[in-house]
């Protein structure tokens, strides 16, 4: 008879130190595992919560990657972030109450539920916890600022190579490979995501593969000269932007 698999922990989770659990004692761990549920993965191109649906728990990515939208009234998707593994997902439903945002695997994704009512229990005995929440939600409004900034002063080359930039730094975080990666955001969604047509992210990839920056191969891309790509990012070698978290998001596969 063969074994059970070991039960994942917040304590035995590699990306501890990236999410939640982070700064927390022994004690204060097992009680935030003690609330948390972890469902079944969610296949590629199914919503993890729609926008309109009420809020009940947030979700912190354990394998996978996210995008989060909103539509308008014609249906035209907006992407206002993109989630990789040990970001929380969810954050700006907390005052409404209700999710203004659709979130979409783009991997088969696997997450942890953290219902917020428990949460919040948890917090009022266990000030470290609240104070780690509060950290997140700042980075998370800051990145937000930044990338509005960002949308506003640069121009459409800085743009996608600071998201580069961004996510080999993210990727690297996490123990995974940073030079190269597979997208799960489209073009089209990063266009979208970073104020761009589809037609000048396709055309600056194909500049920044003749200029030797970075090699393509389908989505699988090769960064190449990260410290020029840096440069035309306009970013210094310790820079990294995204918003999400950071919102916004994670999309590379992030196994090689």
């Amino acid at each position: 008879m063969l074994p059970m698999p070991e039960r994942l922990t917040c304590g035995g989770c590699a990306l501890h130190p990236l999410c939640l659990p982070s700064g927390l004692d022994q004690v204060a761990l097992e009680q935030l595992d003690s609330i948390i549920t972890r469902p079944p993965p969610t296949p590629r191109g199914k919503h993890l919560f729609r926008a309109g649906d009420p809020f009940r728990a947030l979700l912190a990515i354990h394998t996978g990657s996210v995008k989060t939208g909103v539509l308008s009234e014609e249906g035209d998707e907006s992407v206002t972030g993109f989630y990789l593994p040990g970001d929380l997902v969810g954050l700006d439903a907390i005052h409404a109450g209700r999710h203004a945002s659709h979130a979409l695997a783009l991997e088969s994704t696997s997450t942890c539920e953290i219902p917020f009512g428990h949460l919040e229990d948890l917090i009022a005995t266990t000030p470290t916890l609240g104070r780690r929440l509060m950290r997140i939600m700042s980075h998370s409004m800051g990145a937000e600022a930044e990338l509005l900034t960002q949308l506003a002063r640069n121009t459409a080359e800085q743009r996608l190579a600071a998201f580069l930039c961004s996510l080999a730094l993210r990727l690297r975080e996490r123990g995974f490979p940073d030079r190269e990666f597979v997208l799960t955001l489209s073009r089209h969604d990063m266009g979208s995501y970073l104020g761009l047509a589809l037609e000048t992210v396709s055309r600056l990839f194909s500049r920044f593969q003749q200029q030797g920056l970075i090699a393509l191969c389908g989505k699988r891309v090769a960064i190449k000269q990260l410290d020029t790509l840096q440069e035309r990012a306009g970013l210094s070698r310790a820079s990294g932007w995204i918003t999400g978290a950071d919102q916004s998001p994670r999309a590379a596969r992030i196994r090689s």
